[in-house]
This record gives structure tokens, C-alpha cells and sequence, in this order.
């Protein structure tokens, strides 16, 4: 069974964002307190609130509701423009250019549509999982809660 190692009983790959593969992490779960956090790894991830040194990894679909309006990175393109909290607090976890090797996929979608790569946000900010995925049942559900499983 060696071909079943690193897959959670769901036969889900349980790595974390490509960046995050040599972090100690383990999968999220229902009411888990998140950290949004820097791990000096090039990319940013949820640790658990109980040790900020294992990154929780969240299934695609995963529904999470922040503690305060969540706040992305500054853009340095416009200074005097603040764009950088955004008004809603909860969100549901995705992955996105999954075709892409050297990208960032661990993403949030907000109630409006907005996608913001987990990467762009500040760090510090808590969250707790609302609501894990529905266990699949086609080969598009499968396909859709599927993680990218880079290595890069």
C-alpha cells in the first residue's frame, strides 16, 4: 500500500501549497483556529493557532470565517489608494492555476467573487473552518477538491 503514503483517508493529497511541501502540516478540521502566516518559505499559509510551525492544509472547498475583515499585502502600485482590507469575513478556500507549476495556488474566494491568492494577505490574521467539502461523488467533484501536487 506505498502508493496510498501522503493520502488522507479520502484519497486526497494532504501536502500544502508547493512552496510549504518541507513545513510540517497536517489536514484542517472542523472548527480549527487558523493563523494567517509567513513560513520563509516564499509564500504564506494557515498555521494552527496552537503551534504557528505546522501549516494546516484545507481541502478546495472549504468554507472559513475570519475574525476581522480580512487584510491583503499593500500594493506598492498606488500608495495613497487603500485598497487593502476587504469587507467580508468569510470565504471559501480554492486553488487556482493548477495547470501552473511555479504559481501560487492556495486561494480565497469572497461572497462578491474576488479571489486573492492566501499568499497576498497579511500575516496574523485569524480564521476558523466553518465547514469542510462535501465528500465528492462525480469525477468533477473529485477533480475540483483535487490539490495540486507539485513539487517545485
Amino acid at each position: 500500500m506505498h502508493w496510498l503514503e501522503g493520502l488522507s483517508n479520502r484519497g486526497v493529497p494532504e501536502m500544502c501549497d508547493y512552496s510549504l511541501h518541507s513545513i510540517k502540516s497536517r489536514p484542517a478540521k472542523i472548527g480549527d483556529k487558523l493563523t494567517t502566516r509567513d513560513f520563509g518559505t516564499g509564500t504564506r499559509g494557515f498555521a494552527a493557532s496552537e503551534n504557528l510551525s505546522v501549516a494546516v492544509c484545507v481541502l478546495p472547498g472549504t468554507e472559513l470565517a475570519f475574525a476581522h475583515e480580512v487584510k491583503r499585502l499593500p500594493t506598492r502600485l498606488w500608495p495613497w489608494h487603500d485598497d487593502s482590507a476587504i469587507e467580508y469575513k468569510t470565504a471559501i478556500f480554492r486553488q487556482i492555476n493548477k495547470d501552473k507549476v511555479a504559481a501560487h495556488h492556495d486561494a480565497l474566494e469572497f461572497p462578491d467573487g474576488q479571489i486573492v491568492l492566501l499568499t497576498c494577505l497579511r500575516e496574523g490574521q485569524e480564521a476558523t473552518v466553518l465547514q469542510l467539502p462535501a465528500e465528492p461523488m462525480t469525477a468533477v467533484e473529485v477533480e475540483a477538491q483535487r490539490r495540486v501536487a507539485f513539487v517545485g
